[in-house]
């Protein structure tokens, strides 16, 4: 890609991202789940690793999306709609707690189904607490994505409290994980919704799923 390709590439996200979001449906269960409006992009990932923090930073907005006072208890997915062009899906935390036990519980039911069914989803988005190791909480929802077929972009997240040369480390570990995932998309981000890294990025990747 070209530094003009690349400019461009980035405007098309901003100009995305600027556009009014707003929340528009929740569903406990798979018979609940609304009608599809239009491309969809889904926000997956551990309890605590910052999902509300992030989708909130994309969109603009200081409390869009909010985290659960309670981690691990949000179990409902939340719709969001983005100027008509792309809906974000905010997915309940998984791994509180016990975490084989928690993602077979939360994920197998209506995070399977969805997964599998969702004729509109074009992504999953998976946040990985860049401080931390990846859990087998994690490796489990990946192997769950190959399973149900479903691309998903690995994307670090809470990475303005590293120095350069840990979060280089960070990223070619997660980046042989990549490797081994058949429904990984190859391109990662390094994000910090504190400092506003790599949020240019994710919007402008996250550009080409949305709908004219």
């Amino acid at each position: 890609m070209t530094p003009d390709e690349a400019a461009a590439q980035v405007e098309t996200g901003r100009l995305l991202f600027a556009a009014e979001c707003r929340f528009y449906y929740a569903a406990q269960r798979i018979d609940q789940l609304p009608e599809p409006r239009g491309p969809e992009v889904a926000f997956a990932g551990r309890s605590n690793v910052g999902k509300s923090s992030l989708i909130n930073a994309l969109t603009g907005h200081k409390a869009l999306a909010r985290a659960s006072s309670e981690p691990g208890r949000t179990k409902q997915l939340n719709f969001f709609d983005l100027g008509g062009r792309l809906v974000l899906v905010d997915m309940p935390g998984y791994g509180y707690a016990q975490a084989a036990r928690a993602v077979k519980e939360d994920w197998q039911g209506l995070m399977f189904d969805f997964l599998r069914g969702r004729v509109v989803l074009r992504r999953v988005v998976l946040l990985l607490d860049a401080r931390i190791e990846l859990k087998a909480s994690d490796h489990a929802v990946m192997e769950l994505f190959d399973r149900a077929a479903v691309g998903f972009q690995l994307v670090l997240t809470k990475t303005d409290g590293l120095k350069p040369e840990r979060l280089a480390r960070k990223l070619a570990e997660v980046q042989a994980v990549a490797k081994t995932h058949a429904a990984a998309f190859p391109e990662m981000v390094a994000t910090s919704a504190r400092s506003g890294a790599g949020i240019e990025a994710l919007r402008a990747s996250l550009a080409g799923l949305a709908g004219s």
